[in-house]
């Protein structure tokens, strides 16, 4: 992830929002025991999409499970 996003003020409101999701402790459960053993390399745009979650909440899970890549440049 870009550590400078980490380094905003607003890092703190994004996780704070994400925790709070009725289905986050699910969602981060789900990810870190089916998504991210079958496949390492997951996108937070990809986990937004299969779980139906907002983008937000993916990059949080991502970023504190340690599975979330840089993006592809093209």
């Amino acid at each position: 992830m870009n550590r400078e996003l980490e380094k905003s003020p607003l890092w703190v409101v994004l996780v704070e929002t994400a925790h709070s999701l009725p289905l986050y402790r699910s969602h981060k459960a789900y990810t870190q025991e089916i998504i991210l053993p079958e496949k390492p390399g997951t996108t937070p745009e990809e986990l937004s999409e299969r779980l139906g979650m907002p983008l937000g909440e993916a990059i949080v899970i991502l970023t504190e499970l340690g599975g979330e890549k840089p993006e592809k440049k093209d």
